[in-house]
Order: structure tokens, then sequence, then C-alpha cells
């Protein structure tokens, strides 16, 4: 599908469908732009007849007929005027692609949702091609993709002087929906085809004929030598080898800044021996989504261009019950060598990622993000669409938590309570890797929390938005979401 700009009338152009946008005033439905006098008061008094609400995201079809070169006309509501933001323009589109895609049609034209209230042009042009773009994906690796996409949307404009705006903004987007998309189908792939070679094979496919990129792979036996007792006694259960891999992007012009992006990389989660339910296992493809979004980003790098270096490090391996698995008791010794008291062999992500954060902090980075399907509490406490942030330093926080609202990407900041510490505290070890049941999810943040020193750190706690169990929204449908990967863009574009 292509996605164009240019510049003319929209009531002038030859289409199958043409999207225009509305508010909800009151009881009334009133246009993004001004009254014609002619085609949009006829326009406004059928969708008044029919007692349309330009609530967000709500669609309204109207049969041009002879009055106009469009085929079809899709009025998409914008909510009321004084609430529109990127996230209502981008599920608006999404809602409107969705209905012009029903339609099996060929041309569809975009009008500026939303411009000139409060939405700049790039904002209003960004948002559209990503409600589009994500609204298009399908995951159809092992069945028929029963929709057809169009073949061309067309974003238009009257208003010569943005032109260069709205086509920064629509580049930007192809290559943040680009990324998401590709963090998307990673997650969806199931375990027996995204194990943890396959993880490490992705990082170095990436890299690839890229001289900004390189990788760097441990292997298992390397991480014995090295150490790295959290990520080798989580895989040791599985027959797949477990791995570390760090990738680096390091442009020929480069700030003196770094940064260090870990995912956790779980590709299959049965529980270990402390075995999972089937119901609750059915889903644990979806445990190596913070890696995901980690390659999401690495996957338009160099398009990208940060001018700091990126450093993404993550550990693939495989959480399996058997006779060689870890048990409920056993003492880890962990990268910083810390030990560590399995209390249950099902709280795994901790362990591969106090690691990986401790190999994080020796690359001196400027501050680490680490992204984690890690518990189950923080969806108990925050639900399916909102991400859990844990940071040691509130300016980095506070980035993260702008960038998720400018993406609109959930989050929430909870404590790093240090009276909760007690409670990871163990009488044969260190610490250990799980709590009392209450808290879960800050208990698991204050866990990391002991495996970086000084560095600013952020914990995202992504293991509600990773993968929708149900739609979302327009543009978010059911399966893996990407959630992390436009944060992270945003973040690095602003950084």
């Amino acid at each position: 599908m292509n996605i164009l700009l240019k510049k003319g009338d929209v009531f002038d152009e030859d289409c199958d469908v043409l999207v225009l946008g509305a508010f909800q005033v009151e009881k009334a439905v009133e246009m993004s732009f001004e009254d014609d006098g002619g085609f949009i008061t006829r326009l406004l008094e059928h969708m008044n007849h029919d007692q349309f609400k330009a609530k967000e995201g709500n669609v309204y079809v109207y049969r041009a007929f002879d009055e106009l070169p469009a085929n079809r006309v899709l009025v998409v509501g914008l909510g009321k005027r004084e609430e529109i933001s990127s996230e209502t323009v981008r599920i608006a589109a999404g809602a409107a692609f969705n209905k012009a895609k029903s339609f099996k049609v060929k041309k569809v034209i975009v009008d500026l949702l939303g411009l000139d209230q409060e939405i700049s042009a790039y904002d209003s042009a960004q948002a559209i091609i990503e409600g589009i773009r994500l609204a298009d994906y399908t995951f159809a690796k092992y069945k028929k993709d029963e929709g057809k996409s169009p073949d061309e949307v067309v974003v238009m404009t009257e208003d010569g002087r943005v032109i260069k705006t709205l086509q920064r903004g629509i580049d930007e987007a192809e290559q943040t929906s680009a990324a998401t998309t590709f963090a998307r189908d990673l997650v969806n792939t199931p375990g027996s085809e995204m194990h943890p070679d396959r993880l490490v094979e992705v990082a170095r496919e990436l890299a690839k004929g890229k001289s900004e990129v390189r990788v760097r792979v441990y292997n298992q036996e390397q991480l014995e030598k090295m150490g790295a007792g959290g990520i080798v006694g989580v895989g040791q259960g599985s027959k797949k080898p477990s791995h570390l891999v760090h990738m680096i992007y390091k442009p020929e012009k480069t700030t003196k800044k770094k940064v260090c992006l870990v995912g956790k990389a779980v590709t299959f989660d049965s529980g270990g021996l402390c075995l999972k339910p089937h119901k609750s296992m059915t889903t644990m493809k979806v445990d190596m989504g913070g890696a995901a979004a980690v390659l999401g980003v690495f996957s338009v790098i160099n398009k990208l261009s940060p001018k700091m270096e990126v450093h993404g490090i993550f550990a693939p391996v495989e959480n399996m019950p058997s006779g060689d698995a870890i048990r409920p008791g056993d003492v880890l010794r962990m990268l910083n060598k810390k030990t560590v008291e399995v209390i249950n062999t099902d709280a795994e992500g901790r362990l591969t990622l106090a690691d990986m954060l401790v190999y994080a902090e020796k690359q001196k980075p400027d501050f680490i993000i680490d992204l984690a399907t890690l518990t189950g509490a923080c969806v108990v406490g925050l639900g399916e669409e909102i991400t859990g942030l844990m940071s040691n330093n509130a300016k980095l926080a506070n980035n993260i938590l702008d960038a998720a609202a400018r993406t609109g990407e959930k989050m929430w900041e909870l404590p790093l309570e240090k009276n909760y510490k007690q409670l990871i505290k163990s009488e044969i070890a260190d610490i250990k890797n799980l709590g009392n049941g209450w808290g879960g999810a800050l208990t698991a943040g204050l866990f990391l929390q002991e495996f970086v020193k000084e560095t600013p750190w952020a914990h995202l706690d992504i293991a509600g938005p990773t993968y929708a169990e149900r739609p979302i929204n327009s543009y978010t449908k059911k399966g893996a979401t990407g959630h992390g990967v436009r944060t992270l863009i945003e973040l690095l574009r602003n950084v």
C-alpha cells in the first residue's frame, strides 16, 4: 500500500473513499473545517438526521453519487474540539481506514484530521499515518490474509506552506510503524520458531550490511565463564542453549551520549518446575516482548540516525521443566557476584534481567531502560493497557512518560518503596527472587534495582500491553502490539 502526500482540494480528487473529520459539539456535529455552503451543509443535514455522534473513532458513511468525484465519504469522529490530541487523530485515522478497507477499495483520500485545532501539521500527519499503518497490520504467516488493503492512500492539503512539515511527519511515522510491525511479528511467532537461536539470527540479520551496527553474541559456555548465573540458570532446563546478545549502533558522527536498551527475551515461559496452568501458558510466546521492542528499534536504527550510541541488550532463553531445570530453593550467583535464592522458578525474567543490567552498566551508558513482560501483579494493578514504570531517576522517568504520552502508549509511574526491600531478603542468600505476594510489581522492581549501581535507570513492566487479549482500539487488534517501540523511538529522537 502506497501512502502519498499531495497538494490540492480534497473535493476535486477522484477516489473511492474520501475521509473527513468531525467534532461533537453538544448534541450537534461540526466539521473540522469551515462549511463551504454546499456539499458540507447537505452532509451535516444527513448526519444530524441520522443522529450520528462524532465521538472518537465513530464513522459515518455517505454515498456521494454525483456530488463529488469521490464514490463514498467517510466522516470520522474526533470527539470534542477541546479534548483533541495526536492519539485522537491516530484512533480516528485507524477507524476510518478499517471501514474503507472493508469496502475493498483502491484509492483513499484523507483530509488532515484535526489540523489547526491544537494539533500541528507534523503531529496530524504522523498520527494519521501511524493510525493507518498499524490498523492495516495482520499476522498472516500461517493463514491466508483475507483483507485486501487499498492500493493508495493520499493525504491532502491546500496549504503549500506545510508540505515539508507534513512530509517529515509522514516519513517518521513510516519508520515508527515499520518498527512496531517488526516487533509485532516477532511476538506473534510461536515459540517453536521464535526460539533463542532464532532471536540471535534476527539480531545478526538486522546488522548485516550496516556499518554502524555491530553484534556481539555470548554463548552458553561463555556465559558460564562470565558468571551470568541468572541467564544460565533460567535456561538450563531447556534443550535450546541460552545466549546474551549485545547490539551496538555507533554512527560516524556521534555525541558523547550512550544509551542502553535492555529487553527480556524469554522466548517461551512454561514456568519451569513451578509450572504455569495451561491457560496461563497459552500466550507465553509473548515473554520476549521486551527484546522484540529493542529489535524493533534496531530494525530502523539507520533511518532514525540518532546522534548517540545506542546499545541493545537481550538474553534469549527458554524457561522449561526438565531434570536439568533449576529448583525452588536453589541459589544462583549473578554477574555482579550477588546470590539469589530461587523461591519460584516462574519468577525467571528478573533473574535474566539482573545479569543483563549488570552487563549494561559495564558499558558506562548515560541511562538504561529495560522492558519486560515481568509481573502479573502489574496487570492486576494497572490493567491490560498500561505499563508500570519504576525508576531511580526522576528526570529519566519524566522524559519517558512525556514520550509515551506523545505516542499514545499508556504508562504510569510506580514507586520503588524502600521499606518493601525487606520482602525480598533471603535467609540463605543476599536476596530472593519473590516477595510475599503483595506489591509484586514493586518488589520485582526493587529486585532489579539491586543490579544497578549509580546509572540512571528505568524499568518498564509491559506485561499488560505487550499482547492484546481483545481489540484495544482501531489500530490495536487482538495479538501482539509492539508496545514500547514508539516510546523508545520518540525518546531517541528527542534525547
